[in-house]
This record gives structure tokens, C-alpha cells and sequence, in this order.
């Protein structure tokens, strides 16, 4: 029988700990109807026996202490909410034992935001991870070695997992139950939960704010141009010549600032307001097109599903409720 611990962290999302168990509790269900042997032993692990989440609204009860489970064959951590260095604070107790279980043979599963607890015991160094697209530029602040990975919803490297954003833990979970079992079983558990089995970005919810946490005057006038002047064609080196700026030089600095080319700065914001558009207004997607300054649909289609994971018109179809004329 295969062992899971879910962590019941302190600043915990309490939806991660009991959905995470209601998963692989229902597995086992599914394996009993069917005459099966039940597969998971699912236990709720802390380093304390009681833990109060949301200012004390409510309390988890933990099945075993950290120093109770001598081994384990998957941990999962669950997303945490609130001030995410308090959390981590919080939470060391939990570190020394997830490093134990995974160099013992354990495998890890991060949910969400959880990526930081697990990025703080040091065996995400050099490897991919996911989190919530709204929390990657902090993470890559947090923790530069790790190699983030921008919109995606499940990412596995040497028996560690982690997921996107909010409710895309539920892909996770889906592929770690079609990991130790099967595809047939993952899919009569995604339509017994509703989940999409097959999502594996989540680039399409994200929302690209622009990198400004930085003190480069001139990489920052730069960003207010591209940004004010969507509608508009213009080169990288035509760009550095209005920040009176020589290429190289301004290249690697926006690189340096905005952890993006300068390229991919400006096809970001494009989309950004060519997804603002798709979704509040009736016009087709040549109209869209031609107003962030694309006049080649076919580049303009594959920069949109480079960034966003979709299509133009999936991204109309999923967002959009207006009737197109």
C-alpha cells in the first residue's frame, strides 16, 4: 500500500489538505466497488497535533506528528496563504524532515503556493517547478536557482511534482493518481471531480503586470513606451536609440531588470492587451490583431498560444460571452 502524507502546514489553504485526501480516498473507494485491494494509506502529517488555519476559524487535526512517520512514500504540501516569508518561518520544523523522506525515497508533491515551502529545503536547486502565476516573479526573487516554469500546471523532475495556480493542483493530483495506477482510473476520477484532465497550462488566466520592481530609470521609460505605444511597430534597436541607449547594452540590462528580452517584453504586453480586448469587446480577432500592431495572422496565432497556452479564438470562445458580429 502506497503512503501519502499530506502536510497540515501552518498558514495552510485548508482546501489543499482536504482535497488532496479526498482524492485518493475516493481512488480507494472506486478500487473497493470494483473488488480491488485499496491502494493508499492517506495520512495528515504535522508538527503539531492540532493546527489552526485562518486566525483560528478553524483547526486540523493531524493523524501522525513528522516524528511518528519513519517513512513515507509521497508527501504533499499544501498551498499556504498569507505572508509567504512568515509562513515559511512558521513551518521549519517540517523542513529537515521533508529532506529526510525525500533522500530516503519519498516522493514530493508542492500544490500552489506550497512551491515555497518546498523551494526552502533546497531540493528544488536546479530544477523546474510551478507555482501560482501570480507569485513567480516573488519566487524567482525567493529563489533564484530554481527554474520556475512560466504558466505551467504540472511540472515532475527526480520524484518531485508541483503545481499552478489555485485549482490547478487538481491536475496534479490527477497525474499522481494516473502515475501509481492508471489512465482509466485518473479518468473516472476527473469526471467523478469535473476536472479537466487534459488542461496542462495555465498561462490563459494569468495576467501579465509588467516587471517594474527595479531601479533602472532608463529600462522603465522603455516599459512605458512599449506600453503606451501598443498599436505600434518598432524594433529592439529602435527602441534603444529613443532611450539613447546602445543595443548590447540595453539588451542586457532589460534582461537583467524584467527577467524578460526585450522581444518578449513587448509580444507580452501586446497579448496582454489583446486578451483585455477578446474579453470585453465584440470585435473579431483580425480587428484585435491589427490594434496591438500585428498584421501576419499566422505569427500573431502563435505568439497568442506561445503566451497564453491557447489559441485566439479558444481564448474568445472560453472568455468572451458577447455575441461577435
Amino acid at each position: 500500500m502506497i503512503k501519502i502524507s499530506i502536510l497540515v502546514a501552518e498558514s495552510s489553504v485548508i482546501q489543499s489538505i482536504a482535497d488532496p485526501q479526498y482524492c485518493f480516498d475516493t481512488v480507494n473507494r472506486f478500487l473497493n466497488m470494483n473488488g480491488k485491494p485499496l491502494m493508499f494509506d492517506v495520512k495528515l502529517v504535522g508538527a503539531e497535533r492540532n493546527v489552526k488555519l485562518y486566525n483560528g476559524h478553524y483547526s486540523v487535526h493531524a493523524d501522525k506528528l513528522i516524528g511518528e512517520v519513519e517513512k513515507t512514500d509521497l508527501i504533499i504540501i499544501p498551498a499556504l496563504f498569507g505572508n509567504i516569508n512568515e509562513a515559511l518561518k512558521a513551518n521549519q520544523k517540517i523542513v529537515p524532515w521533508i529532506e529526510k523522506q525525500y533522500h530516503s525515497g519519498a516522493e514530493v508533491a508542492s500544490l500552489c503556493v506550497g512551491a515555497f515551502l518546498l523551494a526552502s529545503t533546497g531540493l528544488l536547486k536546479g530544477k523546474k517547478c510551478s507555482t501560482h502565476w501570480g507569485f513567480i516573479d516573488d519566487f524567482r526573487e525567493m529563489f533564484p536557482e530554481v527554474d520556475v516554469q512560466d504558466g505551467s500546471i504540472v511540472t515532475e523532475e527526480n520524484r518531485i511534482y508541483s503545481s499552478g495556480g489555485a485549482n490547478s493542483y487538481w491536475n496534479l493530483l490527477l497525474h499522481l493518481v494516473e502515475k501509481y495506477t492508471n489512465r482509466e482510473t485518473a479518468v473516472l476520477v476527473s469526471k467523478y471531480f469535473a476536472i479537466d484532465i487534459g488542461r496542462n497550462t495555465q498561462s490563459f488566466f494569468s495576467l501579465f503586470k509588467g516587471q517594474k520592481q527595479h531601479n533602472d530609470e532608463e529600462v522603465k521609460k522603455a516599459q512605458e513606451f512599449i506600453e503606451k505605444n501598443i498599436e505600434e511597430k518598432f524594433t529592439v534597436e529602435e527602441l534603444a536609440e529613443k532611450m539613447a541607449v546602445g543595443r548590447r547594452s540595453f539588451e542586457r540590462r532589460f534582461k537583467r531588470a524584467t527577467k524578460n528580452s526585450v522581444l518578449e517584453y513587448i509580444q507580452r504586453v501586446k497579448i496582454e492587451a489583446a486578451k483585455r480586448n477578446i474579453e470585453n469587446s465584440r470585435k473579431n480577432i483580425s480587428e484585435v490583431m491589427f490594434e496591438v500592431g500585428y498584421t501576419d495572422t499566422k505569427a500573431f496565432r502563435t505568439i497568442f498560444k506561445k503566451i497564453t497556452g491557447i489559441t485566439p479564438v479558444e481564448y474568445r470562445n472560453r472568455y468572451n460571452k458577447m455575441e461577435v458580429e
